[in-house]
């Protein structure tokens, strides 16, 4: 799994980092970053959560197959 954040349209909600420090981070602007673009398969299901509750819909995720 990929995952993509658009910076802009980020608004710095931090919900993303509640729910997957270890994929994402606050950038010293205040606005989300990846960490790790490519999701270990046990972060999948916390990173999906983070795009679905992101406030501003600015994460995305797509499978990655073969």
């Amino acid at each position: 799994m990929k995952v993509h954040l658009d910076a802009g349209i980020c608004a710095g909600f931090g919900v993303c980092l509640g729910l997957c420090p270890e994929v994402f981070e606050l950038h010293d602007d205040g606005y989300a970053i990846v960490l790790v673009s490519d999701v270990p398969p046990e972060l999948e299901d916390a990173v999906r959560k983070a795009a679905s509750q992101c406030p501003s819909n600015a994460i995305s995720v797509s499978d990655v197959t073969g």
